[in-house]
């Protein structure tokens, strides 16, 4: 599949979140600019207001005759109640967030296995006959061999941006839970790709488990979010989310394959070639007419 420019990747000069793909990476991305940022600001605002009245109100030139007052009850009141209120609306749907974000997967998800390795990712699929997929970033025209005897980045039309289109991606099906378990072979990574809202770390000996859910077709990059060694920077994520129907014909292509339990239909064997044959009764006419 080709990628779109512009989505599930980063964009020249983009400062914000990218455009999200994914029903968490949709809440996430409200709860940030719907509440995070607008009480940041006016809080932030808030405050700057309040020090510059202070400072030209209350200094000594402009006040000489400092206030004795020592509390008051009404500002007091409203000075607790207004943050506790603030900082509710901003834990309650924070809280929810975290445990959708960790909510098991269904009993009937897809299963796949991502492993992290120094410095490229593998996929297993052990729902579909547990095979694997081998996936290293594309060379860089120009620029020195990163993995050798893998092609450079846009020698085939589908290949998406520099430093993050890979030779083999991760393949998923679209529009239903994906259960993945996500570990290391040598040191610590982290599989981040974040169009879809997903980073789990990856951990040597150890499985993190975590659902991922992609709402549209299409191709997704991340990259490894973790200081993993001298090729850090060279450890991309490119997942390319498929219908169902085209992601069982992808799945068939590789040896060993099954689609819910089921191998691909083996060819059709070649015919072999008609024998003709004799009746005995002709056969023996011949052999008795032979011997007279």
């Amino acid at each position: 599949m080709k990628p779109v420019e512009g989505v599930g990747m980063p964009t020249a000069g983009g400062l914000g979140f990218q455009q999200q793909f994914s029903p968490l990476g949709e809440y996430g991305l409200w709860i940030h600019n719907g509440i995070l940022m607008p009480i940041i600001t006016v809080i932030t605002l808030f405050v700057l207001a309040l020090l510059v009245w202070v400072v030209v109100r209350y200094n000594r030139r402009a006040n000489p005759v400092a206030s004795r007052t020592s509390h008051n009850t009404a500002i007091e009141v409203i000075w607790t109640i207004l943050p506790v209120f603030i900082l509710l609306g901003i834990a309650i749907p924070s809280i929810d967030l975290i445990a959708k974000q960790y909510k098991p997967a269904p009993k009937s998800a897809l299963t796949i296995k991502v492993t992290g390795n120094q410095w490229f990712w593998t996929y297993g699929y052990p729902d579909n006959g547990d095979f694997e997929v081998v996936s290293t970033m594309l060379n860089i025209p120009g620029q020195p061999v990163v993995n050798p005897g893998t092609r450079e980045v846009g020698s085939e039309p589908w290949d998406g941006p520099s430093h993050l289109e890979v030779d083999n991606r991760l393949v998923v099906p679209v529009g239903e839970p994906i259960r993945l378990q996500i570990t290391a072979a040598d040191v610590i990574h982290s599989f981040a790709v974040p169009s879809l809202w997903f980073k789990l770390d990856a951990v040597p000996g150890r499985i993190n488990e975590k659902v991922l859910f992609v709402e549209k077709p299409g191709v997704y990059y991340g990259q490894c979010s973790e200081l993993c060694g001298a090729k850090h920077g060279y450890m991309p994520i490119a997942l390319e989310a498929l219908p169902r129907d085209k992601y069982n014909q992808w799945v068939l292509t590789h040896a060993g394959a099954v689609i819910d339990g089921q191998k691909a239909p083996a060819e059709p064997a070649a015919a072999e070639p008609a024998v003709e044959t004799v009746p005995a009764e002709a056969t023996e006419a011949a052999a008795t007419e032979a011997v007279s």
